[in-house]
């Protein structure tokens, strides 16, 4: 049994739940994660204490995933918002590292690059950014593009806040490297996080690669949140060397970038695949083909309103083992393209679908869920059918569909409003899935509409191309 300790960037469903569903799709894994009241959120922060004493607590496991970021400052969005000074912070790392010491683990520890976010929302930033937070983007990209500082009419006291608190962070991400050099972590991410091709965030990527050297175990990656899943499938698929075959809808636009990252569509995957511990392969030299439904100009943005040319003509499904990730837009599914995925009956080799908000964010848990299901040697087909009614219900049905409805006609956080919408989307799903007396409830876990929790109740169907291959 391979033992997995996670201790998460916060308590969102993707980062709390979606790991234990992922891990639980093998059942000779086991995952240990801290109780969720520990875990911050958008408005709290991390009982960081409370955290790192039941890490040291914890019985003997094979191997620790840590967000640096909840450890250092009680968050991803804590990391932003966070006032506290350089010494506080490294005092917090060394106590970490002091129990990862005792521990004689494999240590795989991610941390985030700051952002940049190109807008003037404040939902997960500091105060001033709802005032200063497109001119903040437009002074870094243009400062990293030219080298000429043009303060864009923000206040002295606003930029000199801002580059303060991106200077901390950054000194801290260098002091992880000297951590990562002395064998303290086994694997070190740096994920860039909501990312342009251009910003202060890209040229800190760019000088943290120079200082780790030839070291082979440091990655800077285009990302965030779907970095613990990477990391998972990295675990526990050791010496397996899956191959996994990318396959494009839309081939000649591969080479194009998404939203809210800096490299190709293509570079995306073929990072995300090799993070998680698996090979790029040739679809004729492979295990598993990522099928990649992508954009052919301009990635559309649901939650933005930007919308884009969307899946036409017949779906061909392969005729071997093979994922989905639905990538045409930024935050949701592409209707057309489910739609005709539901019209196909070849779903006997389907190991998962995602088109969870960025692209490397469905890259990193589709492909986390498909090594972990392929490569078990105990499937739990349960647990498999439980995460993609889950993705199906959010990705498509909530993302792409009932949040604008909810979002433009109630304007309001009623459970009883999504429950009520998301009712024709449930019975397509389960009808395809073959599931019977099933319910879905829903809730909004950060009192916003960008995310939902689904939780399901107790499962009593037959799924039979799961039963073929995986008779439990």
């Amino acid at each position: 049994m391979t033992k997995i300790a996670l201790i998460p960037i916060d308590n969102r469903p993707v980062c709390y739940n979606l790991p234990k569903d992922i891990v639980n799709l093998s059942k000779e894994n086991k995952i240990y994660l801290p109780d969720k009241n520990l875990l911050g959120g958008k408005d709290n922060k991390s009982d960081i204490n409370a955290i790192l004493e039941w890490l040291d607590k914890l019985e003997k496991v094979d191997f620790i995933i840590i967000s640096l970021d909840t450890t250092a400052y009680g968050g991803l969005v804590a990391s932003r918002r966070s006032c506290d000074d350089f010494e506080q912070i490294k005092s917090r790392t060394d106590k970490l590292c002091s129990i990862l010491e005792r521990k004689q683990a494999q240590v795989y520890a991610f941390s985030s690059i700051m952002r940049i976010s190109n807008n003037n929302f404040n939902d997960e930033e500091k105060e001033y950014w709802n005032l200063y937070g497109e001119k903040i983007f437009q002074y870094s990209y243009n400062l990293h593009k030219t080298g000429v500082e043009d303060k864009n009419n923000i206040p002295d006291e606003v930029l000199t806040d801002y580059l303060n608190t991106r200077k901390r962070n950054f000194e801290i991400n260098k002091y992880y490297i000297e951590l990562a050099q002395k064998g303290i972590f086994s694997t070190l991410v740096f994920s860039k996080d909501d990312c342009a091709p251009l910003g202060l965030n890209v040229k800190e990527a760019e000088e943290l690669k120079q200082l780790k050297g030839d070291n082979e175990n440091i990655f800077i990656k285009t990302g965030a949140d779907e970095i613990p899943l990477t990391l998972i499938s990295r675990a526990l698929n050791t010496h397996k060397h899956i191959k996994i075959a990318p396959l494009f809808i839309n081939p000649e636009s591969k080479d194009k970038i998404s939203k809210y990252e800096d490299i190709s569509v293509f570079e995306s995957v073929k990072e995300q695949i090799e993070l998680a511990g698996a090979i790029v392969g040739s679809e004729e030299n492979c295990d598993l083909i990522m099928l990649i439904n992508n954009f052919k100009t301009e990635q559309g943005e649901l939650v933005m309103n930007v919308d884009t040319e969307l899946f036409q003509g017949d779906l061909k499904l392969p005729d071997k083992p093979y994922f989905i990730t639905d990538v045409v837009n930024a935050n949701g599914s592409d209707n057309n393209f489910v739609n005709a995925l539901f019209k196909e009956n070849n779903f006997k080799e389907f190991y998962g679908y995602s088109a969870w908000n960025t692209t490397g964010n469905t890259f990193g848990s589709a492909i986390s869920t498909a090594l972990t299901y392929f490569g078990a040697k105990h499937p739990n087909a349960k647990a498999f059918k439980n995460l993609q009614l889950i993705r199906f219900l959010d990705d498509w049905a909530y993302q792409a569909n009932v949040r604008s409805v909810i979002r433009d006609n109630n304007n309001n956080l009623k459970n009883d409003s999504v429950q009520k919408e998301m009712q024709k989307f449930e019975k397509i799903i389960f009808d395809k899935f073959d599931v019977k007396h099933q319910k879905a409830f829903y809730s909004f876990p950060w009192k916003r509409f960008f995310e939902i929790e689904v939780k399901l109740s107790h499962i009593y169907t037959h799924l039979p191309f799961i039963d073929i291959l995986f008779c439990e």
